[in-house]
């Protein structure tokens, strides 16, 4: 359908954009078509007011784009946003005469129009309309129940092949009446372009319902007929052998696009599903095929560029050919980076959206050899044809591809670029998704790498090693977790948890626990408390904040270990003798379940001993339940003769399987104790007098370690906490004094009230001493005990 009837049931408007790219024409009609007022458009670019897609914008600009482009689209309105269905025909415009004169033409229909009830539209001898509108005189009315509009797209009607076009003289009286104001002899020229690059049309695709009647011995009246589309079907056996050998021949093409878009398509990495689709191509397209990626999409450091200039930095990463072997490798190397010049056909058809067609390519074509630097390839690509095709996805461009045919080969025809055109478009899709699972992935790793702890912490009396082994589905990362936590007391809080369920949901809500637990164990809590707390956060945040969970508090100075367990695996001891057995701990309910209380138990341990606590993808493997694989620990760590690295190691290497199905965390603790004599303990009389005595004990016994740096100061922070314990404390009096990675001092009364800093006036007689001990102490702090509280602070020892 051409535009005589197109202008008849739909609206349409032109619209010119002169030598600066600037809109020099716009009516009515396209101020109701686009939103936007005359004064509003007139100097503005194109692609600014229109928020054209980022693929179609290149045809507004001739001296990129270089060819009519018709096609639709959908664009929001500049006034209301709302969208707009909108039929293009761009056409490009040479030697127009004046300083600004018009350099392209866009013609602008509105397709929705189309697809409406109430539009009757004229096919040949049949009218597509609904009851009530009339067709042309003897044409046959199809009604809507039996007719079904399925596609509308822009396309271009050539000359006539059987003599002069019947529609050139009605086009040209139509588009003088959509622009008035040109001079006679400029729209002559301009008309005469556009009807050498075709006229516009409409491409309809239906469906029509035919009757089924009865045989009768009467013909019936002929009715109207419409070429049907035959459907591809199987040969049947019987098919004269010339007539199955057409029907392979016409699916062939479309056997090779689903082949070689499952090829591709057949892995998640994006590089990989470039290099795959060069080498579909060569030899069933092209002789030689390169793939040019943007480099933020080589090393997704970034999302695909909006624009693509001369500036953009790109990189070939495959390279296909079937000449002989080596005669491109230096021509066009794999792997090389390139800054190709904007006049190039690669920009061209990254700025267009479209491909570049060079049926033969010659001497003269010194901007090609621009993109490959200071090389001389004119021997290598003259006298070939050459398809440079963008790959756009979702919006965005992500490079090209070029294909190269040999002299003696036939160029590109229609079938090959509509070929090339899908390939493209699926292939982009590949590498975009590639693109994305690969930042999925990355982000996933991240943001669970960034919740689990660094280095393990130096602290006195016990060597932490950690391993960790994600899933070998990277994407799926779980919710394994796995901390040590210093406490007061030079004690060592140990946790190991395991999120239900996989992913980032799951990561983070491993994070928030990971979180909750260090700071409820700065607490002082005892592991069965901290999980009941725990138990109750989680329950609180959400149903689905299941994990199980084992916490482990090892005293250096006591030797003991205190353990309790949220339905995780069970640790493993090994004496210092070699003696390994699994710890009886109750194995209690999944935090956020609820409704159970949890047990503690304390076990002595002695220097030498380890311990390990590990997540259940150590342990269970398609071949090995949990049991087995506990059983199996405990005897690898009894044979274990190797430090804390080496036992992690051999861990992994004999318990894991080669493609774990889940992560898998291990925490390995050395026990080594703090020596009695790096520890001292007085208990205080409550008498003002206790103060000069302690503070006497304390430098004396600095002395005997030879801390004499510290004595000093030591004694001034003693007194503080000392007098505070007599004045606003309770009870009993003691202190105790470690030296360990640092000097410690704890104070300890029976009093409930815990201390905290108070804002001093200059005239306050009282109030300073926490200030002071926070000033000179490296660090200090409170905590409860079952009978009162501890007030504490520590010092750093000097390295000698």
């Amino acid at each position: 359908m051409v535009i005589a009837d197109l202008l008849g049931v739909t609206r349409m408007t032109a619209v010119t954009v002169n030598d600066r790219g600037r809109i020099s024409h716009w009516d009515d009609t396209a101020a109701d078509l686009f939103g936007a007022a005359r004064p509003q458009a007139l100097g503005r670019p194109p692609g600014d007011l229109l928020r054209l897609p980022r693929e179609h914008r290149g045809a507004f600009e001739p001296e990129a784009f270089g060819q009519v482009w018709c096609g639709a689209c959908t664009l929001r309105r500049a006034d209301n946003g709302e969208p707009a269905e909108i039929g293009w025909w761009i056409y490009p415009v040479e030697g127009a005469p004046g300083d600004h004169g018009v350099r392209v033409l866009a013609l602008a229909a509105d397709l929705r129009r189309l697809r409406r009830d109430g539009i009757g539209i004229t096919v040949g001898d049949l009218l597509l309309a609904p009851p009530g509108v009339p067709g042309p005189a003897g044409a046959a009315a199809l009604r809507p129940a039996a007719v079904r509009l399925l596609r509308v797209e822009p396309a271009l009607a050539g000359p006539s092949p059987d003599g002069p076009d019947p529609f050139a003289g009605p086009f040209a009286d139509r588009l003088a009446e959509l622009l008035p104001a040109l001079d006679p002899l400029v729209f002559g020229k301009i008309a005469s372009q556009v009807l050498g690059l075709g006229c516009p049309a409409v491409s309809l695709g239906l469906t029509i319902r035919l009757p089924i009647v009865p045989h009768t011995e009467a013909a019936p009246a002929p009715a109207p007929t419409v070429p049907l589309p035959r459907p591809l079907t199987r040969a049947p056996a019987d098919r004269p052998p010339r007539a199955r050998r057409d029907l392979s021949h016409a699916l062939e093409p479309l056997a090779f696009l689903g082949a070689a878009s499952e090829q591709i398509g057949s892995s998640l990495d994006h590089l990989q599903a470039a290099r795959t689709l060069a080498e579909v191509l060569v030899p069933r397209l092209a002789d030689l095929a390169a793939v040019e990626l943007l480099e933020s999409v080589v090393t997704d450091s970034a999302p695909p560029a909006d624009e693509v200039d001369e500036t953009t930095p790109m990189r070939r990463v495959a390279v296909a050919h079937n000449d002989e072997a080596g005669r491109w490798d230096e021509a066009v190397p794999e792997g090389e980076p390139l800054s190709v010049p904007s006049r190039t056909p690669f920009v061209q058809a990254m700025r267009t959206g479209r491909p570049v067609h060079i049926p033969r390519v010659d001497d003269a074509r010194r901007r090609l050899a621009a993109a490959f630097g200071a090389r001389d390839l004119r021997p290598l690509f003259t006298g070939r044809a050459l398809l440079v095709v963008p790959l756009i996805a979702r919006g965005r461009v992500l490079g090209t591809f070029m294909l190269l045919r040999k002299p003696d080969r036939h160029g590109f025809d229609q079938l090959d670029l509509a070929m090339v055109d899908e390939l493209a478009r699926r292939a982009a899709l590949c590498v975009d998704n590639g693109r994305l699972y690969r930042r999925e992935v990355q982000v996933a790793e991240e943001l669970q790498r960034s919740m689990l702890p660094d280095d393990p912490p130096d602290v006195a009396g016990a060597r932490v090693r950690y391993r960790y082994r994600p899933a070998e589905q990277a994407a799926q990362v779980g919710g394994d977790w796995f901390d040590a936590i210093p406490l007061p007391g030079c004690r060592l809080g140990i946790v190991v948890g395991d999120v239900m369920g996989h992913g980032l949901t799951s990561a983070a809500i491993m994070g928030q626990l990971r979180t909750a637990v260090r700071t409820l164990a700065a607490e002082e809590m005892r592991p069965d408390r901290l999980l009941r707390q725990l138990d109750g956060l989680a329950r609180r945040l959400g149903e689905d904040y299941l994990a199980t969970c084992l916490i482990a508090v090892y005293d250096p100075v006591e030797r003991r270990c205190t353990v309790a367990s949220a339905g995780h695996v069970p640790p493993v001891l090994r004496t210092a003798d070699g003696e390994s057995r699994v710890l009886p701990v109750p194995p209690g309910v999944p935090i956020g379940v609820g409704g159970e209380p949890f047990e503690t138990v304390e076990f002595k341990v002695e220097d030498g001993s380890r311990l390990v606590l590990c997540t259940d993808g150590l342990l269970e493997r398609r071949d090995r339940d949990l049991d087995a694989g506990l059983e199996e620990l405990r005897a690898r760590l009894a044979e274990s003769t190797a430090d804390l690295d080496g036992t992690c190691d051999d861990l992994l290497d004999r318990l894991a399987g080669p493609t774990p199905a889940d992560d898998i965390a291990i925490v390995a603790v050395g026990f080594d104790g703090i020596p009695l004599d790096d520890v001292v303990t007085w208990q205080l009389e409550a008498v003002p007098g206790s103060v000069p005595w302690i503070r006497a004990q304390v430098g004396a016994r600095l002395a005997d370690w030879g801390l004499h740096d510290l004595a000093e100061t030591a004694r001034l922070l003693v007194s503080e906490l000392v007098t505070n314990a007599l004045v606003h404390g309770a009870g009993s009096v003691g202190l105790r004094l470690i030296r360990g990675r640092g000097l410690l001092c704890e104070v300890h009364d029976d009093g409930a009230d815990m201390p905290h800093l108070r804002h001093t006036e200059a005239t306050d007689e009282s109030g300073r001493g926490l200030q002071l001990v926070g000033h000179l102490a490296a660090r200090w702090g409170t905590h409860r005990t079952a009978g009162g509280k501890v007030v504490w602070f520590e010092q750093r020892v000097p390295r000698r």
